[in-house]
C-alpha cells in the first residue's frame, strides 16, 4: 500500500484507535484508471486468456 500511497493513487486515514485502524481510500488519479481496467477485462476476455498457474498450484 506505500507504494500506491507514494504515487498518489491511495489516500491513507489512521485513527487513534485500539486496536488500530487505517482506511484507504482512491484518488481522483486512481478513478482515472477505471476504463483502462475494464478495457483490460475486456481484453482478456477477447483473447479467452486463462491464468498462469504457480508453484503455490
Amino acid at each position: 500500500m506505500e507504494e500506491l500511497t507514494g504515487v498518489g493513487l491511495l489516500t491513507r486515514k489512521a485513527y487513534n484507535e485500539i486496536p488500530p485502524r487505517v482506511e484507504y481510500s482512491a484518488t481522483e488519479k486512481a478513478r482515472d484508471l477505471a476504463p483502462v481496467f475494464w478495457y483490460l477485462g475486456v481484453w482478456t476476455e477477447r483473447h479467452d486468456l486463462e491464468p498462469i498457474a504457480t508453484a503455490d498450484d
